[in-house]
């Protein structure tokens, strides 16, 4: 058996009058990630660590930010659609580890729904995607609440 670990990050800030799209689902907030697609960091960060580990460069080259018909784009589709690359080289997801990173809002009671949707557009189980959240102490770009952080890891297998 052949393993392969990829590492994503991504940021996104915060604006007025955006929704806020993390690990698959709106989160309700005053405001909302500002991106191309509809900004959510944890599936970029995902398919980041997808690509990498998969050595398919990253989500920037596979979904170009320029490209006018990803304007807007629902995250789930991407993700799906890294999932399919991936499969192409013969892989499948062993698990993902994740963390996120804002000091508001508070995301835990949101992490069984994200865990949920993720496991259903990458056709895993629940238990093999941990998502985890932490502040930075009031630190930082998210500790002033100007945006939000992932971090996610990803295990492929191939037999």
């Amino acid at each position: 058996m052949k393993i392969k670990v990829g590492f994503g990050f991504d940021v996104h800030r915060f604006e007025e009058g955006y929704k806020f799209w993390l690990g698959g689902i709106e989160i309700k907030h005053t405001k909302g990630s500002v991106g191309h697609s509809d900004g959510d960091t944890l599936i970029h960060a995902i398919c980041d660590a997808m690509l990498g580990a998969a050595n398919l460069r990253d989500i920037g080259n596979q979904f170009p930010d320029n490209d006018p018909s990803l304007k807007g784009i629902d995250s789930k589709i991407l993700l799906r659609k890294t999932l399919e690359l991936v499969r192409t080289k013969g892989f499948y997801i062993g698990n993902i580890d994740s963390t996120i990173s804002l000091q508001t809002p508070k995301i835990k009671e949101y992490i069984p729904e994200m865990q949920r949707t993720l496991a259903n557009v990458l056709e895993i189980n629940e238990e093999d995607i941990a998502i985890k959240a932490t502040t930075t102490e009031k630190l930082g770009f998210t500790g002033r609440e100007e945006g939000v952080a992932a971090y996610a890891v990803v295990l492929l297998q191939k037999d």
